[in-house]
């Protein structure tokens, strides 16, 4: 087994992103900080803090040299001075390479560059969100009146509509696009606080300086430093936490429904069992649910405090931790526009499971209804004892309320107002998610 699950070459088709991959590999790290280097030069430059001859030669240079990650390795396990030694070697002009990362720290860099790669995958998530959007919504329009059984705790519980479920599937991806513009504007900052945030070998105005930096690469003026002040990390991490748990809801619920003694939904492109020809299994599901599971715990250790004002340790367990979860959100977002547009309900089997000779599903309506007649608790009381002559006469329960309180108004057991409220809740969110688009 791979260290990572994410770049093994045995399990890519499933729980691999090439796109993703490619922003968290080395050589996206290494020319992203390049790039960071290149644009403080350039608006180091343009203040003054260096000479305006070397910022503009070193912002040129790094977009021209390259720089080979495996050069790196033999450093201290921190990059950027062996990024930083290499480039000096490679611009053969010490007289500009001494200015290069001046009066910064590693840490500068590397957020910096780090928030570089984050914008371009948070680009690719919100594609990839809202094309599942339009799948849900689709599926959620067509089926707002499909019946089928509501669950709780696995067992049936009262009629609703697949739209309906659909709908709960969909109104998390809604929520987690409304957050993307304020997420972007707090993740995506620059750092720029020097060896320890206070700036003090940035020239006379490092908050100026700051804010070049930022509108240089297009990012956001953090508006302080945030070395150890990771709130901007946590964000991001409970977002993407909060896309693969959305994601594993979606395939929990196909999971259940897809299982052989329930059948109500069929998923196209099912994997085969190694051994019995009979089964179909639902892989896709399966590591959408497996993903959810993860993320939350990497989310969790992501929010630990940082100390002092750099804190080595912690931050090295940002490495380890919010790559793992950047993938698995990743992956999970196309995952779920696989599984949602395979899934196929199976209308006849739903209805199905509504017909039960006995219609016990109905027990909540007709306790409700008696409470026309009779207060709450006694009408709670009477449908439990009519459930039970139910099952032990066979005859259904709708008959046995009927005869027993004739002047009770029975509600509609059949068609869309036996639904409450699932067709009115599957065109909301279609409602919704169509205002959003």
């Amino acid at each position: 087994m791979s260290a990572s699950i994410f770049d093994s070459v045995i399990h890519r088709d499933l729980f691999g992103d090439p796109e993703v991959a490619r922003l968290l590999s080395d050589s996206a790290e290494v020319r992203a900080m390049m790039l960071v280097l290149g644009a403080l030069a350039k608006v180091q430059g343009a203040a003054g803090v260096i000479p305006e001859v070397s910022g503009a030669f070193l912002h040129r240079a790094t977009m021209e040299i390259q720089i080979d990650p495996m050069g790196l390795a033999g450093m201290n396990g921190v990059t950027i001075p062996g990024l930083v030694h290499a480039m000096r070697e490679a611009l053969e002009a010490p007289e500009h390479a001494h200015y290069l990362h001046w009066g910064t720290t590693s840490q500068d860099i590397q957020d910096t560059a780090q928030s570089l790669r984050l914008r371009q995958v948070l680009v690719l998530m919100e594609a990839r969100l809202r094309n599942l959007l339009t799948t849900l919504t689709e599926l959620a329009e067509a089926h707002a009146e499909t019946p089928m059984a509501a669950r709780t705790y696995g067992q049936v519980a009262v009629p609703s509509s697949f739209g309906a479920l659909v709908a709960s599937w969909g109104w998390p991806v809604i929520r987690l696009l409304d957050r993307l513009p304020d997420l972007r504007a707090h993740a995506l900052c620059v750092s720029l606080g020097g060896a320890a945030g206070t700036a003090s070998q940035l020239g006379p105005d490092p908050v100026a300086l700051r804010r070049a930096l930022a509108e240089a690469l297009g990012l956001n003026d953090p508006q302080n430093s945030w070395h150890t002040e990771r709130s901007r990390i946590i964000e991001l991490a409970q977002w993407l936490a909060g896309v693969s748990v959305a994601m594993g809801k979606i395939g929990e619920d196909v999971l259940r429904l897809s299982r052989s003694d329930v059948g109500e939904v069929r998923i196209g492109g099912a994997g085969a069992s190694s051994t019995m020809p009979q089964k179909q299994n639902p892989v896709a599901a399966s590591a959408l649910v497996a993903l959810s599971r993860m993320a939350p715990a990497q989310a969790a250790v992501l929010s630990v405090p940082h100390g002092e004002a750099r804190d080595g340790a912690s931050w090295f367990t940002e490495w380890l931790t919010l790559p793992p979860l950047v993938a698995a959100a990743a992956r999970a977002s196309t995952l779920a526009g696989d599984v949602a547009r395979s899934v196929a309900p199976d209308a006849a089997a739903m209805a199905d499971r509504l017909n039960d000779p006995l219609g016990l599903i109905h027990a909540e309506a007709l306790s409700f209804a008696l409470t026309a007649t009779l207060r709450r608790p006694d009408a709670s009381a009477e449908v439990k004892r009519l459930t039970q002559a139910a099952l032990a006469t066979g005859r259904p329960l709708a008959s046995l309320v009927a005869e027993a309180h004739p002047d009770a108004p029975l509600p509609p057991l059949t068609g869309p107002a036996s639904l409450g409220q699932a067709p009115t809740e599957a065109r909301a969110f279609v409602k919704a998610a169509r205002a959003l688009a």
